[in-house]
């Protein structure tokens, strides 16, 4: 029996647009989980995107190296920008607090689907999840 629960594009759409987004100057995914729920967001609030991509876990979620590890990311032009870092998923909270540590000149603040962060989309959510985007896996 699958535990996982099935969340469709129009569901976290609805969400999306309902929930109080913080201002922020920019919009950060963290690749790859979190690039389509960053892209929404940017394109929603009207900020630019920037995707940094960490490799921590594999794709069956068990971790692929010790600590995260930057693969690439373009660091933003300006210091001191109020950033949204955004995930899909925050549990152990290591590729968030990496991330935060490349973003050091920066006020940051969290945002992921389910798990733990700033702020959450699906706090009541404690499962896994069927993310639309995510196929074959």
């Amino acid at each position: 029996m699958d535990a996982r629960v099935d969340l469709d594009f129009i569901t976290i759409s609805k969400a999306l647009k309902e929930f109080p987004i913080p201002d922020v100057d920019y919009v950060i995914g963290i690749a790859t989980g979190g690039v389509v729920p960053a892209s929404l967001i940017a394109h929603q609030i009207n900020r630019p995107l920037s995707l940094m991509q960490i490799n921590y876990r594999a794709p069956d979620n068990s971790p692929h190296h010790a600590e995260p590890i930057l693969v690439s990311w373009e660091p933003l032009p300006i210091r001191g920008q109020r950033v949204l870092l955004v995930d899909e998923v925050s549990v152990s909270g290591k590729t968030m607090d990496f991330a935060r540590t490349l973003l050091k000149d920066h006020t940051v603040i969290t945002f992921v689907l389910k798990g733990t962060a700033d702020f959450v989309l699906f706090p009541e959510i404690a499962s896994c999840v069927n993310w639309p985007w995510k196929v074959g896996i």
